[in-house]
This record gives C-alpha cells, structure tokens and sequence, in this order.
C-alpha cells in the first residue's frame, strides 16, 4: 500500500515558478508519475520518473519548462514547473506504478495522491 500526498500549489503569475511535492509513505519503491485535470477535461500526463530516476519522460507541452525529479531517501517526488502558463491551470496529481515499464495513460497507475491546485493568471 501507498500513501501520496501533495503540496505546493498556489496562484501565481504567467512566466513564474512553483515547485510541488509528493510525499510518500508505504512501499515506495515505484515509478511515479505527475498528471494534471483541468475542469471538464480528463486526467493529462505531465511527467515519468523512474525508481531509480534514470528514465524521464515529459509530455510535449511542459517539456523544457518542467523537470521532475525525486529523493529516494526521504520518499519524496518533486514537479518544478518553470515559465507557467495560464493553461497549465488545473489540480495536479502524482501517482505511483507498480510496473515496470514506462506508461503516459492515468488508468495504468495503481496509486493517487488528492492533488493540488495550481492556477496560473494572465
């Protein structure tokens, strides 16, 4: 079992910066993942990582403005979100995959934190 918590979301200005964090407990030796929903929308891939943190995978709109990276020892994953824009608004999720293999699709991950709003204003 694992437990996922967020934080970090907020408000912030178009061409700013915010940082969020996953926390887990449990067994956390998996991948994760960032997703994110906008209202109406479904759940969009944002960013892979790895346990190891050897493989990155980012999705096409955040690539060079986002960078996830993680802290094995203290259990944490972290989503640094650089150049924001207003359609990066929405609730942000980490989740954990229990497979091995790399996967951009939210139904192939096991386990979701709440998430965490982020809105970014013009």
């Amino acid at each position: 079992q694992v437990q996922l918590v967020e934080s970090g979301g907020g408000l912030v200005q178009a061409g700013g910066s915010l940082r969020l964090s996953c926390a887990a407990s449990g067994r956390t030796s998996y991948a994760m993942g960032w997703f994110r929903q906008a209202p109406g929308k479904e759940h969009e891939f944002v960013a892979y990582i790895s346990w190891r943190g050897e493989r990155l995978y980012y999705a096409d709109s955040v690539k060079g403005r986002f960078t996830i990276s993680r802290d094995n020892a203290k259990n944490m994953v972290y989503l640094q979100m650089n150049s924001l824009k207003p359609d990066d608004t929405a609730v942000y999720y980490c989740a954990a995959r229990t497979q091995y293999s790399v996967s951009y699709y939210s139904k192939e991950y096991d386990y979701w934190g709440q998430g965490t709003q982020v809105t970014v204003s013009s």
